[in-house]
């Protein structure tokens, strides 16, 4: 891969440019994932790869793998794990971010397929997700003071038959029967050749990445070598990717984002990534040191989600000094416009967004960094991508492309499309005609850029029209007081559903309810999309990557409303109410009443049958 810094992609022109200049296939290092490996190792054979950061206390020093090590490291997991499970097995790991987390993964890539799963799941569905992959091999974190992992990984050993597992602890720690040790393995394997002769390539199955939810049949999206390689490219190049940078890596190792941007792309381009501790932005020493770790390590690309960088934006900079960072990043859920504002205040530098799905083997549209930075925008789609703006026809298919400025769903075909889930029935109104269904919102704008309208099942449709939370949340962060803001539909038994807004404040600072409802009224355009509530709370729900996560505030916006109608206004203080997801209406709501009070049961079904979510109302006797 040419270096960047030679040919900078600032304008669509510059990527239409790009791909006319040579096929993808001249672009890549290979035909498999552990080219990219071999390719680097070649290249920049004294560069750092890996620094893995533990404190960021100032003295702490940090264990550093250059490439040709990481090589040796990648080499002797592919050959461990050759032996174990034969001809290309299926290898999971349950690992916080770790150096051995990436030997396993591209270890696994390069012997057989790698299964990355969220060790924040129970045991329960983490068993289906391994039934459901075929892996037999496990990877996972030893015994550990404050995770839960090992214990984990133990009750899996006997719900998964024929589960090999291995375990990742420090040197001496005692040993256990019937399992492997990964450490004392590693070293019986070579690390200058693979020994069970070539990795899959091209159209071969890679990873299978778990996505949507943590309940009901798992979904599993089929990488493969060709698709992981092409976002990879992409996203080097778009990011402007070249060697002598240095990335701080806070994505877990089980989120697509930190597997193929924040890893592999890196890898392709030979710059350093330093990652941000085992736990990354989870752990709070990583957000109050974040500015010194930049400074210590010289850091030149900062990257998080926007809630972590949110958090970081609060910690003054102080004495360090960050003038090594030349562009921000940010990914894996939307950027609050005001916290790319705050960025650029505290840094002098733009924040770029990152856009992509697991489904697209991670990427999509990237801001490119050599440019001016599109406020707002994920940028433009990666080369050799196509991203098309499109209405959406009466059954809910993506139809005729939309006009300028105008709001549709993003569909994309390209080279890093996946060819689906693993079990093909999930592919229905998702994989279509060897392209995906984001299931986003977006427009493009005049210069070609994309910008992201939210999900279309997040979207709040008041009487018809329809509300993007995005500007609802943009505008209340706007307020000095609010650290984070959360928009979602509440059910109305007028308009189908109205807008409401969560709030976290900011340390210190103080606003009522009033004050942020004038806010709003003021700047937010759209008289239908002001708040008809909003609701203060310690802290707004998040999933392990820190995405806002909206299921849990919909139905707290429901329990919230059906407890002011049935126990206030209804006068029965003693009804239990409870909200979950699913159901034939995607919403139900069941209330018990207490036993005196079943006559009042069809009067309670009666008064709740104008909202849009399935209605379950009984006594404490189950009558």
């Amino acid at each position: 891969m040419e270096n960047r810094a030679e040919h900078p992609l600032r304008t669509l022109e510059d990527v239409l440019r790009f791909e006319a200049a040579a096929p993808l296939e001249q672009r890549l290092p290979g035909r498999c994932v552990f080219d990219v490996f071999v390719a680097s190792a070649q290249r920049f054979p004294e560069a750092t790869a890996i620094t893995m950061v533990m404190t960021g206390a100032p003295d702490e020093e940090p264990r550093r793998v250059n490439y040709p090590e990481l090589l040796a490291l990648v080499r002797r997991a592919a050959n461990l794990f050759a032996e174990l499970g034969g001809q290309r097995p299926g290898v999971a790991y349950m690992l916080p971010s770790l150096v051995e987390t990436h030997a396993t993964l591209w270890g696994a890539e390069t012997a057989g397929y790698a299964v990355p799963i969220n060790f924040l799941l129970q045991p329960a569905h983490i068993a289906e997700l391994l039934k459901a992959s075929g892996a037999r091999i496990l990877v996972a974190l030893g015994p550990h003071p404050q995770l839960d992992i090992w214990q984990k990984a133990l009750q899996l050993r006997e719900q998964v038959p024929g589960l090999t597992l291995v375990r990742v602890a420090p040197p001496g720690t005692p040993l256990e029967d019937g399992v492997i040790d990964f450490h004392t393995a590693l070293a019986t394997q070579p690390d200058d050749r693979l020994t069970f002769g070539a990795p899959g390539q091209g159209d071969d199955v890679v990873a299978y990445f778990h996505t949507g939810g943590t309940t009901g049949a798992p979904k599993l999206v089929a990488h493969t070598h060709h698709s992981q390689l092409a976002a990879t490219l992409g996203g080097a190049a778009l990011a402007g990717m070249v060697h002598g940078d240095v990335l701080t890596a806070s994505l877990p190792l089980f989120h697509v984002g930190g597997t193929i941007f924040c890893a592999l792309s890196a890898f392709l381009a030979g710059i350093e990534i330093v990652i941000m501790s085992p736990g990354g932005m989870r752990n709070p020493a990583m957000v109050s040191r974040f500015w010194h770790i930049c400074e210590r390590y010289g850091v030149t690309l900062a990257g998080a989600v926007p809630t972590s960088l949110g958090a970081v934006l609060e910690v003054p900079v102080a004495d360090a000094d960050i003038g090594s960072i030349r562009a921000g990043f940010c990914g894996a859920a939307s950027l609050p416009l005001a916290v790319g504002e705050r960025f650029r205040q505290v840094t002098g530098v733009n924040l770029y967004e990152v856009y992509g799905m697991t489904e697209a083997s991670g990427l999509i549209c990237i801001d490119p960094t050599a440019g001016p930075s599109g406020v707002g925008s994920v940028g433009f789609a990666l080369p050799y991508t196509q991203v098309r703006v499109r209405r959406l026809n009466a059954d809910a298919s993506p139809g005729e492309d939309c006009a300028e400025g105008e709001v549709g769903v993003l569909t994309v075909h390209g080279p890093h499309v996946s060819p689906g889930y693993r079990n093909p029935e999930h592919n229905r109104g998702v994989f279509f005609d060897g392209g995906l269904n984001s299931g986003d919102l977006g427009y493009r704008d005049a210069t070609g850029r994309i910008h992201i309208a939210g999900r279309a099942k997040d979207l709040i449709i008041r009487s018809g029209h329809n509300i993007d939370p995005l500007m609802i949340e943009n505008a209340m962060q706007r307020h000095p007081a609010v650290a984070l803001a959360a928009a979602v539909g509440v059910p109305d038994g007028y308009a189908g559903e109205v807008p409401v807004c969560y709030v976290t404040l900011r340390p210190g600072m103080a606003a009522t309810e009033a004050e942020l409802r004038e806010h709003a009224e003021q700047t937010i355009a759209e008289r239908p999309a002001w708040p008809r509530h909003i609701h203060f709370i310690d802290t707004i729900p998040l999933t392990t990557v820190g995405k806002i996560y909206k299921p849990q505030l919909r139905c707290d916006a429901a329990q919230r409303l059906v407890s002011q109608l049935v126990c206030k206004q209804m006068g029965m203080s003693d009804a239990a109410i409870q909200v979950r997801e699913g159901g034939r209406r995607g919403m139900t709501v069941s209330v018990k009443l207490p036993p005196a009070q079943q006559a009042a049961i069809s009067q309670v079904q009666q008064a709740l049958s104008g909202f849009l979510f399935e209605v379950e109302v009984t006594t404490s006797t189950g009558l």
